[in-house]
Formats: C-alpha cells, structure tokens, sequence
C-alpha cells in the first residue's frame, strides 16, 4: 500500500540487535517490555513467549537486583529450548555497571543494555560508572540504548541549562529548556560512549516524555541533529482508549515525517489484562499508515439505524479473531498473507461497494433488507450466503482465499 503524504524515512546508522536491524531504512522495529518479576523464571519466560507470539520482535526486560541478573541466562535459554529466540534487552538504572560486572552470564546474554543517564552514577562517580556501561557493552559486542527520561533528566544538567538560559537577552520558557536538556543528554551521553570507542553503529537513542506535543517537538529536533537510530514511544502512555489515542497520535505524526526506528506503545494494562495489547496497537499504527504489514485487517462498518441487528458486529469479531490467531499458521506455510484486506458490512448503503475494495468482503443485510448476504472477491461478486451458517461459510471462505490467493513457502523454496 502507498502513502503519498508519506515523508522518505529519515537516514539513520543501522545497529544490529542480535538477529533484528534497526535504523538504516530496514522496517520499523515494533518492541515491548515484561512486567513480570524478572527473577521469576517461569513467568518472565511465559510472558515473553506471549509477546514475541503476538509479533513483538525485541523484549525487554528490567534488571535491577542479583536475582534478575542471574536469571537472565536461564531465561534466554528456556526460550530457545521452545524455538523463541527473540532478543532480550536488559533494562538498567542506578546499579546496571555492577550487575553486568558480577554476572557476566547477564552481559553475555542480553542482545542490548538500556541505560539512563539521568541515573547511571550522580556527582564524581557518573562518569565512572557510564564508562563501565560501555566498556562491558564494549567487551560482549553489545549495542547500547542511551534512554532518557521526562521524570529522570539529569538535575545537574537541567540546573546548569537553566542558569544559562536565564542569562538569556530573551530566554526560554521553563518547558523549552527542558525539552532541550532532554536531547543534550541524549547526545552527549552517545558522544562519550563514541569517545570510549563504542561505534556508532551500536548506539539508539531515546527521549521519552508522557505529553503528545512535547514528544513530537523533541523527536523532530533530535532527529535533524544526529543520525543515531532512534526509539520511539510516549512513556506513561495511560491506560486503555488514552493511552492507545495518546500513543498514536505522537508516534503517527513522526512516523509521518520519517522519524523513528523502532516503536514500543506503553500502555498501562487493566487489571488482568493482556500485555501483549501493546504490541497489536504498535503494529496496527505501522500498518495503518501504511509503513508495514503484520496481519490482515478487518474493515467494519460502525452501525447505525439501518444495522439494528448486532449480526454483523458479531461477524467482524470473529474475522478478526479468526485472522489473528490463524496468522502464525498463514505467516508459516504462505507468502504475503499479512497483506490480505477484509470487509464485513452491515447494509446495502456502503456495504458492496467497501466489500468491493476488499480482496474479500461481506454485505450482510441491514433492518428491513432481504435476508442475504453478497460476498465479493477482489471485486466481483462471487456468491450470495443465506440462512443461519453465514459466519462459518465466510470464514471457510477466507480460508480458501489464503489457499489459493497465497503462494507456498516451500514451493518457492523448492
């Protein structure tokens, strides 16, 4: 699908994350963060199976104690004994420099350490143990990212900043000033770790802040400073429907402009939710706008007078249902089923001509309509369902279609 009003991407240097590429005009990363204890093995496994499973491609994990350095080994090599070889990132604040020193099993099997500088060491000791950060990444050939936060910027930064803007013939309000000393750690802290010999090629960089305006004012003047990649996300997003509109409408706006390299959506889960919530809202902002595609998406209309008959909303929860979990299976035997376009339609006002678009659509009857229900094939009518199977009878439909629309991965491998 092409995005006229899409901005080239921005050029980045491309860093290797494990068996992922981010930056470089490779395809925008989605990732996503456990909110398991890491020291519980078990859980923190089941956890990140569950994310890489929903399509999250890096997973992070915060390390902040002796227990949840030593189990990272032990998490990274139950998930591969299940064939889960996402890469791990470690998530580190204050103490990062002495867990990776005493567990050298950590270091070695993290594909990314994450550090703050906003609380990597304070006074003398910060650049000693900044240093240390990156002469472990340095010594276990591991990419870093520099991740600065709104809510733990370095305070002896901000002061300093603010003193020199309040000598200032016309200074910035309190807001601009730390907007900028966001982006001046940021770029500092990668111009030390370049000066201690970590290659550029091994450093993103983030600036996360919880306001939609403020992130889209940092990342656009970050991104026309530096060619480091860069990692997007709102943090605190929030909780359900703010959260995900929050979210999207940030990263849209940058990914609009072709800026950013990799995503992760921090959305705030419901009590008992599903965490992997993040990594479907992530990927359906890509594709969306049209920037890649992870899995087929249903078109539906929203109802109103003439769609009194829940039917059809029913319907369209059980295609997208039925796509989403048949898409590990699709993905594995079928070539470019993730681009797949579906309709379900609730009248006869917009409901042939939008199943029309579809590479597969219904039109299900509106209150008053007779009782059938027209299905369109890449735009032609294909046949008309009737009676009380028309959900099972689409869906086999759907299932034909990939059968026979999709070519197989080991034809073409053969």
């Amino acid at each position: 699908m092409t995005q006229l009003l899409l901005k080239p991407r921005r050029h980045s240097v491309a860093v290797k994350v494990d068996s992922v590429m981010v930056g470089g005009g490779h395809p925008v990363v989605v990732q996503s963060m456990t909110n398991t204890d890491t020291a519980d093995i078990a859980a923190s496994v089941k956890q990140v199976q569950s994310l890489a499973a929903a399509g999250s491609e890096v997973v992070r994990l915060t390390v902040n104690n002796e227990e949840s350095a030593a189990a990272i080994p032990h998490i990274r090599d139950r998930l591969a004994a299940v064939g889960c070889r996402v890469p791990l990132v470690g998530d580190f604040h204050y103490n990062g420099h002495t867990l990776l020193t005493k567990h050298p099993a950590c270091a070695e099997a993290l594909a990314k350490y994450r550090i703050n500088p906003g609380n990597v060491g304070f006074g003398r000791k910060k650049d000693t143990q900044f240093a240390t950060l990156i002469e472990l990444a340095l010594q276990y050939g591991k990419p870093i990212r520099i991740g600065v936060n709104w809510g733990s910027l370095d305070g002896e930064l901000v002061l300093r900043m603010m003193d020199e803007n309040a000598r200032r013939d016309e200074p910035w309000d309190a807001a601009a000033v730390t907007r900028e000393a966001l982006i001046v750690s940021a770029l500092d802290s990668a111009a030390r770790a370049e000066e201690l010999g970590l290659p550029r090629n091994r450093i993103v960089l983030s600036c996360k802040v919880s306001g939609v305006q403020d992130l889209i004012s940092i990342y656009t003047s970050l991104a026309a400073r530096c060619d480091y990649a860069l990692h997007l996300g709102l943090t605190e997003a929030g909780m359900g429907s703010k959260g995900i509109v929050a979210s999207t409408a940030a990263l849209a706006v940058l990914l609009q402009q072709g800026i950013g390299d990799t995503i992760r959506v921090s959305l705030t889960p419901e009590p008992g939710g599903d965490r992997a919530k993040e990594v479907i809202v992530a990927q359906e902002i890509l594709q969306t706008m049209g920037l890649r595609s992870f899995t087929p998406l249903v078109t539906a209309c929203p109802g109103c007078g003439r769609t009194t008959s829940s039917f059809f909303q029913e319907l369209a929860e059980q295609i997208q249902a039925h796509v989403r979990s048949q898409m590990p299976i699709w993905r594995e035997q079928y070539v470019g089923v993730e681009d797949m376009t579906l309709a379900v339609m609730g009248c006869v006002v917009n409901g042939p001509g939008e199943s029309k678009h579809a590479n597969i659509g219904i039109s299900l009857p509106g209150t008053g309509e007779a009782p059938v229900a027209p299905v369109f094939i890449d735009g032609e009518k294909a046949t008309t369902l009737r009676g009380e199977h028309i959900a099972e009878e689409f869906k086999e439909m759907v299932e034909d279609y990939v059968r026979t629309h999709y070519p197989r991965r080991e034809a073409l491998a053969g």
